[in-house]
């Protein structure tokens, strides 16, 4: 996956290393709902604490820049 650097160095707190840009699914969040292409409720695929996660009601919302560029790109 293609993301500009910019937005890579601004997420400069990802515990994973970025993994997400590799393409493998098992270690990236599942977006179930986009609100306004801003909020973006997920569905962890774990249980590892992510400093970009924010637990929401019943629900989590990500505000990880790399992870809502993906699915505003891609729509994974």
């Amino acid at each position: 996956m293609k993301i500009d650097d910019d937005i890579i160095k601004n997420t400069n707190r990802c515990k994973k290393n970025h993994s997400c840009l590799s393409g493998d699914a098992t270690d990236t969040c599942k977006v179930e709902m986009c609100v306004g292409d801003k909020v973006h409720f997920i569905k962890c695929n774990n249980e590892n604490t992510c400093n970009y996660k924010i637990p929401f009601g019943y629900s989590f919302v990500c505000t990880c820049p790399v992870r809502k560029e993906i699915y505003k790109m891609y729509r994974v």
